[in-house]
């Protein structure tokens, strides 16, 4: 393995050329995720490469062999994801290619991502810094059980008006502002949120990805606010597949999934470089909690 150039790299007989993620094809980006088992579907890589920034690696035939993006939130933070080598490349340190060349791209900002098993010794050697454990929960999901709200609030389908308030709740749980992406995953997802005193409580969204659907982001204060909102995308899809990434190991919210059929699937560790995230929750002023990742990749 010898390096050649800030973007090529020449790999035992053959050299790689790095090129901007977004003038690939989606079906080749598609089936490069496919060759490592992730579920994303074409229509899920559009929506990263539209939101996001990124690199993709070729070869001398224009096949595509790897990947990593990066989904900036304000000037201070991104979330880096969709770090693919092909299985030929994984041997030869092109991970570490792509993340070097990919943090000479993003600045000055923190950053913060969702480590796998494999790529954890990758992301250490580059100072990332191990933050908390991410539990993968899916399967076929049953009818949940009932959970009767307080008398001081209600739920309701959210609305484009609903946003500003949602965002704010959503930066004091993430840690930076990603109104943005909030936005755009309204026009897609189904959304509900939790009213209590006039003001959302609490908020979760479900929308189209990969095996079926995916919960997330959900922010609450509590469990049970967590619940209440996570509560109707599951019963709309009861007996289908259905997915909820959560850092949470055990407790209310945690023993609902399990009742739910969302049972741990696989982990991954979230990490960061900078600033700590997610931020911690000793300042009382952070009322809100991150209890579903809106993804892996975008935190």
């Amino acid at each position: 393995m010898t390096p050649i150039a800030s973007g090529s790299m020449q790999l035992d007989s053959f050299k790689l050329e790095l090129t901007d993620i977004a003038k690939v094809d989606l079906r080749d980006l598609h089936a490069l995720s496919m060759s490592v088992g992730w579920p994303h579907r074409a229509e899920d890589w559009q929506f990263l490469v539209e939101f996001g920034q990124g690199i993709a690696a070729l070869d001398a035939i224009g096949r595509v062999l790897g990947s990593a993006m990066w989904f900036p939130y304000g000037d201070d933070f991104a979330t880096v994801g969709m770090v693919i080598t092909s299985p030929r490349l994984q041997a030869n340190g092109a991970g570490q290619w792509f993340m070097e060349h990919l943090l000479g791209k993003v600045g000055d900002r923190n950053l913060g991502l969702s480590a796998t098993h494999a790529a954890r010794r990758l992301y250490l050697s580059l100072n990332f810094q191990p933050e908390a454990i991410v539990y993968q929960c899916q399967g076929e999901s049953l009818e949940p059980p009932v959970v009767p709200l307080t008398a001081d609030c209600f739920l309701r389908s959210m609305e484009s008006s609903d946003l500003a308030e949602v965002a704010t709740l959503d930066e004091r749980a993430f840690g930076a502002d990603r109104s943005a992406l909030l936005e755009r995953l309204f026009t897609q997802a189904k959304a509900v949120v939790l009213i209590r005193d006039g003001h959302v409580a609490a908020f979760a969204m479900c929308r189209r990805f990969g095996r079926g659907h995916v919960v997330g982001p959900v922010v609450a204060a509590n469990d049970a606010d967590a619940v209440a909102v996570v509560r109707p995308h599951v019963a709309d899809h009861a007996g289908s597949f259905l997915r909820l990434d959560t850092r949470e190991k055990s407790g209310i919210f945690a023993d609902f999934l399990a009742r739910c059929g969302l049972f741990v699937f696989d982990t991954v560790t979230s990490m960061s470089l900078g600033r700590g995230w997610p931020p911690a929750r000793e300042d009382n002023s952070l009322i809100a909690r991150a209890y579903g990742l809106v993804s892996h990749t975008l935190g």
